[in-house]
C-alpha cells in the first residue's frame, strides 16, 4: 500500500536544482521533493506521497494522523522497520 503520510519539514536544501527536504515522519527520515510547495519552510508539516510534498498541513492533524498511523502499523507497514533495518546486514536488507 501506498500512503500519503504527513511528516515534519527538518531542512531544506537546492540539489541540482530541485528543492528537497529531509522530512520526519515519526522517527523515519526520507527525502522529499519540495517542488509542488515551493514555499514550505523548515519546522512545517506536509503530506507526502511517493517522494512529493503535495500539501502543507497543520502540527496537530500531523501528529494525529501519524499517531493514527502507528497505531493500526501502517507506518511500519509503509517504511518498514527502521530498527530492524539499520541491524540488518546488507544481504538480509535486500531481502
Amino acid at each position: 500500500m501506498c500512503l500519503a503520510v504527513p511528516g515534519k519539514v527538518l531542512d531544506i536544501e537546492d540539489r541540482d536544482g530541485t528543492r528537497m527536504a529531509t522530512v520526519d515522519f515519526g522517527g523515519v527520515l526520507k527525502d522529499v521533493c519540495l517542488e509542488y510547495l515551493p514555499d514550505l519552510e523548515v519546522g512545517e508539516y506536509a503530506i507526502v506521497h511517493v517522494g512529493f510534498a503535495l500539501q502543507r498541513l497543520d502540527e496537530e492533524s500531523a501528529k494525529r494522523t501519524l499517531a493514527l498511523f502507528e497505531n493500526l502499523g501502517m507506518l511500519q507497514e509503509e517504511f518498514g522497520d527502521p530498527w530492524a533495518m539499520a541491524a540488518a546486514t546488507p544481504q538480509e536488507a535486500q531481502g
